[in-house]
């Protein structure tokens, strides 16, 4: 462990491309986004609420399938931030100009691909995987996703657009797109559930509209040449094999990784729906509050993937590592602080739910166990991962995540929650537990330096 948090011995500081001041000045940016995002998710899902326990139940279920997407869009747009981020550390803007536009591509392609998958299947799926739920709940779910499938391809060329960005170190910007995009679909839902009283529908149609709105205006400033790296029109449109291959390199194995766990997060979500409709909305309500408390690794992930990219494409393996072992106790340190915040609001945020006395009891058990290890381990899996991936490490991180989420997890999970009788108090405990295991792998990898022979451009 002090191997990896203590940066000794000294990086020089003519091989220190990032100073302590750049740092926080992505770090910040990156918080208040995902604190944005997060507020947001946590008044869609206050709001929901209103309608009853059946509809935030429906949109908590259909959300961890949608969330599958999500995180695909954002692994290619990962895959394109590393291969962006390694020819501007090796100064090779041309390529680094190629591969930001193959990123819109290969973006707009996959998301054009899983709607019309999903507006085939999703009814099928989702009465495959919640058979056991009531007719009003799974209408909920029907209703979601219906309509937030169409934000598809405007959350995967943002994603690309941000992952840019992010490259460049200029997260500021994409922190004002997102408060924007934030805003209106604040405004959005509060006259969909409160005026309109449409239910699902109410939240979906907001998020559908505000990812038009950010798709488009993060799209425009990719435009823009006065950047260090910008898209071009003509390579959006046609196919780089070779550029393609180097970005899907990173991001199918990315992809993978975040479509698995996200995956074992739909069956375990499945295995949820037959604890009872209170375990059900306390489990949707819960993850809203976990992503909160894990909002700080979330934001620490890009920096680990822009710093360490840039020193990987200048050839300085010996400053990935040094800024790696710095950023992770960073991340531990903010982290740890963070969670206790959070658990120091949740008293004054439980009681803006509308729920009942038992889900705001099952509420309260899962979030304590889950900031606990937020604050103490996560900072050694999430982090850590995407320093590894940025240095083009990224099927260790595929096979360890399988491992440790497919496998560990999901098995123990079934055994708590199921077998035992914990519910969902079991499978946070399963969830917590796979963490650690993640983190022992991730510091095992870290200190072998294998991860330095990695090449992807």
């Amino acid at each position: 462990m002090d191997r990896i948090l203590n940066p000794r011995p000294a990086l020089p500081e003519a091989r220190r491309l990032f100073s302590d001041r750049a740092l926080m000045a992505m770090i910040v940016p990156l918080l208040i986004e995902q604190l944005l995002q997060l507020v947001v998710g946590i008044a869609d899902t206050m709001m929901v609420s209103y309608a009853g326990e059946a509809t935030v139940s429906g949109v908590s279920l259909d959300a961890m399938i949608y969330t599958i997407f999500i995180y695909l869009f954002t692994a290619i747009g990962t895959g394109s931030a590393v291969i962006v981020s390694q020819y501007i550390g090796r100064g090779d803007r041309g390529s680094a100009n190629l591969a930001a536009s193959q990123g819109f591509f290969i973006a707009g392609t996959a998301s054009l691909i899983c709607l019309a998958l999903t507006l085939a299947f999703g009814n099928a799926m989702l009465a495959m995987l919640y058979a056991k739920v009531d007719g009003a709940v799974m209408s909920a779910c029907q209703i979601y996703l219906r309509i937030v499938v169409l934000s598809f391809p405007a959350n995967a060329i943002y994603n690309a657009g941000a992952a840019l960005y992010r490259s460049m170190g200029r997260t500021r910007t994409t922190m004002y797109v997102s408060a924007a995009m934030n805003l209106l679909n604040v405004v959005g839902n509060a006259i969909g559930v409160f005026v309109l009283k449409a239910g699902a529908a109410g939240v979906a149609w907001p998020t559908t509209i505000s990812w038009y709105f950010a798709a488009i205006v993060m799209t425009a400033l990719c435009f823009n040449r006065k950047n260090d790296v910008f898209v071009r029109f003509r390579d959006m449109l046609a196919l780089k094999r070779d550029m393609s291959g180097r970005i899907l390199r990173v991001a199918v194995p990315n992809a993978a990784e975040q479509t698995l766990f996200q995956l074992a997060k739909v069956v375990l979500g499945s295995l949820v729906s037959t604890f009872g409709t209170s375990q059900i909305a306390a489990n949707g309500i819960g993850q809203t509050l976990w992503s909160l408390a894990a909002c700080m690794c979330t934001s620490m992930s890009p920096v680990f993937i822009t710093v360490v990219g840039q020193c990987v494409g200048a050839g300085d393996a010996d400053a990935a590592a040094w800024y790696m072992r710095k950023l992770t106790r960073l991340s531990l340190i903010l982290s740890t602080l963070w969670n206790a915040l959070v658990l120091l609001l949740v008293p004054a945020v439980l009681p803006l739910y509308a729920v009942t006395e038992e889900t705001r009891h099952y509420i309260w058990v899962i979030v304590i166990i889950h900031n606990i290890f937020a604050a103490l381990v996560q900072p050694l899996t999430m982090p850590m991962s995407s320093g590894l991936r940025a240095a083009g490490d990224v099927r260790y991180s595929l096979w360890s995540s399988i491992l440790c989420t497919m496998v560990f997890r999901t098995a123990l999970s079934f055994a708590l929650g199921l077998w035992l009788n914990m519910g969902i108090v079991g499978i946070t405990w399963a969830m917590v537990l796979s963490w650690c295991l993640k983190a022992l792998l991730d510091m095992r990898r870290f200190r072998s330096d294998r991860w330095r022979n990695r090449q992807v451009i």
